[in-house]
């Protein structure tokens, strides 16, 4: 069901002046709402149980009535919402959209809730999701539908894109499919100009007025894809498109993108170097499908150019189709008891099944524009990790570049000094066996960031132990390493092997060259 649209666009963001004084002056913040719920009652909240989030907030004055009114969707009398959020006169709230009135008393129309994306408390204004109950027939309680032009707040995507996404100073950045504003927002602190795009005008409404509450002057454009901003480069492209892969349709446009199959992601990687500045970086999420019998890592490599990429894809996640169907059918508020629901499931699954789709795989996509033929890695990382992400990305393309020098004149690396990064850690495994203990694995460990592990050899523990940074250049340790073994300098396979694990080592972070 369509969602009403207010008739002017400007008058929510005209109201973010008053409104930003009244939370401040309230402290709807997110450090205080944290000390104010503490961790069980926050933690009721991200699981929609109002109870205990009702009974934190009860004796917690003008702030405890914005936590019922904005988080809770709990309808209040107009007078308690009156002082809660003066200077805010409630009538203009209901006029630009932010409230509605409930017979006697007056609701929340939008979410706005606080979050501290790292750089302070910013506040997003998105649209209610299906765990805010509407009225119902007969004065009870109905789940509310989400509509098509739908806006999504911060869910888990968004938290993993911000968490994944480098923040160090750039010029300019790209949020494409900005959404409600939030990766805009968060580009504010480390970006010395933001653009946000969007096909949908409702989610521009709600990104101008988020970017007013924050103080914040973003250019936000109309548009599909890359239209609004042809011609144009940019120093960072961020990016949360409707990456949902199933039959070409579009029921909600946050999350479908109107494209057969992972066609979104395929429109958005491809597209995406075209964006990028000289040295211009790209963080994004992404699907793809696993086809019976083909290389998912293959198929991502045919979305991007032969020529000026290098690439980080990291997968996090595998699910089954059924699985996936499920999830999303879920997402949109439907029973899955309802025949309706189970007829839309047996098509999507058909649709699945024609493709020969044995999974789908989600994650990020790191693009670095370069002067020199493409280069993918594709690689899993289905394992827990440290966040955030971002930092490794910046330090992957670091060592990638170096790693480019290497490829172009091996005495790069053989005259460098490495250091064993400090989180680096060395593992052996023993097993029993006939004569006692067997050592059957030796293994470094990455202890933080992606947490990488290489499965390695005596020798090449070896040859770690002599990396201390102002030490050898490691064609010394090689041969000094050689010797020890065979009593002769390294032969030219000993010191390829060598130079191989090095390298390996040295894009993964667990090494560092100097």
């Amino acid at each position: 069901m369509p969602t009403t649209q207010p008739t002017s666009t400007s008058l929510l963001a005209a109201l973010a002046p008053a409104l930003g004084t009244a939370l401040r002056r309230v402290r709807y913040d997110a450090d205080t709402l944290l000390a104010l719920l503490g961790d069980d009652a926050h933690a009721a909240l991200g699981r929609a149980e109002p109870v205990p989030v009702r009974r934190a907030a009860r004796d917690a004055g003008e702030l405890g009535t914005l936590v019922r009114l904005l988080l809770l969707g709990d309808p209040l009398p107009a007078r308690e919402v009156a002082a809660a959020l003066a200077p805010v006169d409630p009538a203009a709230a209901v006029a630009a959209g932010l409230l509605a009135e409930d017979g006697d008393l007056v609701r929340a129309a939008l979410d706005l809730r606080p979050l501290d994306l790292g750089d302070g408390n910013r506040w997003v204004l998105s649209d209610l999701d299906d765990t805010v109950p509407v009225s119902g027939p007969g004065g009870g309680w109905a789940q509310r539908r989400l509509s098509t032009d739908h806006v999504l707040g911060v869910g888990h995507a968004s938290l993993s894109l911000l968490r994944a996404t480098p923040t160090r100073r750039v010029g300019s950045v790209l949020d494409l499919g900005t959404g409600c504003g939030v990766q805009a927002v968060h580009a504010a602190a480390y970006a010395g100009r933001v653009t946000g795009t969007d096909v949908n005008p409702r989610a521009l409404w709600l990104a101008e007025a988020t970017a007013a509450l924050n103080g914040l002057d973003l250019e936000l454009l109309p548009g599909s894809w890359f239209e609004p901003v042809a011609g144009r480069r940019f120093d960072q492209v961020v990016a949360n498109p409707p990456f949902v892969v199933g039959p070409a349709r579009v029921e909600h446009t946050y999350r479908d993108s109107g494209l057969a199959l992972d066609g979104a992601s395929e429109l958005v990687i491809s597209g995406a170097p075209a964006l990028l500045a000289p040295g211009g970086t790209a963080a994004m999420l992404a699907s793809w499908v696993h086809r019976t019998g083909e290389d998912w890592r293959a198929r991502v490599s045919q979305w991007l150019p032969d020529h000026g990429i290098d690439a980080w894809v990291v997968q996090r996640d595998i699910a089954d189709p059924g699985l996936y169907v499920g999830t999303w059918l879920r997402d949109a508020g439907l029973d899955q008891r309802d025949p309706r629901t189970q007829a839309r499931a047996e098509a999507w699954l058909d649709a699945f099944e024609a493709e020969e789709v044995e999974g789908i795989g989600f994650g990020f996509v790191y693009l670095r524009a370069v002067d020199a033929p493409t280069e993918l890695l594709a690689e899993d990382l289905t394992h827990g990790f440290d966040d955030p992400l971002g930092a490794e990305a910046t330090g992957y393309f670091e060592r990638s570049a170096w790693l480019r020098a290497v490829a172009a004149d091996p005495g790069v690396a053989w005259g460098a000094r490495y250091t064993v990064d400090p989180a680096t850690a060395l593992e052996r495994v023993f097993l029993p066996g006939a004569e006692g203990w067997d050592q059957r694995v030796v293994r470094l460990h990455r202890g933080d960031g992606p947490r990488w592990q290489h499965e390695i050899d005596d020798t090449t523990a070896a040859l770690l132990a002599g990396m201390r940074g102002d030490g050898l250049p490691l064609h010394e340790l090689v041969d000094l390493l050689a010797v020890g073994h065979t009593g002769a300098t390294a032969t030219s396979e000993f010191a390829g092997d060598a130079l191989t694990v090095v390298t390996g080592l040295v894009r993964h972070g667990l090494v560092h060259p100097r």
